[in-house]
């Protein structure tokens, strides 16, 4: 069956950063878009980044453009999201996401897989 493990989650001061991994067991990761959201106590899930299969094109959230990175490495089966600068309402549960038809842009779908999530907790 397929998985999606994340990884690298923490506590950080604010100004601080993490880099977030994603790996895919089970299925041939290359054939996938994949996708982070995140989902803060209270508050609605909210889109974060999304990345293409092979060619490999970044969608960014208008709330973390020039602020995090999102990346591929199909060798390695695993996503990464470098997240710089970070601020305290960036705290979140951050979810990574799998889909083989839809780039995981918009919270109005189901996409295919879904991670467990990992905790970010910015300190201000």
């Amino acid at each position: 069956q397929v998985q999606l493990v994340e990884s690298g989650g923490g506590l950080v001061q604010a100004g601080g950063s993490l880099r977030l991994s994603c790996a895919m067991s089970g299925r041939t990761f290359s054939s996938y878009a994949m996708g982070w959201f995140r989902q803060a106590p209270g508050k609605e899930r909210e889109f974060v980044a999304a990345i293409t299969r092979t060619v490999a094109n970044t969608y960014y959230a208008d709330s973390v453009k020039g602020r995090f990175t999102l990346s591929r490495d199909n060798a390695k089966d695993t996503v990464y999201l470098q997240m710089n600068s970070l601020k305290p309402e960036d705290t979140a549960v951050y979810s990574c996401t799998a889909d083989r038809k839809r780039l995981p842009i918009s919270v109005r779908f189901d996409y295919d897989y879904w991670g467990q999530g990992t905790q970010v907790t910015v300190s201000s």
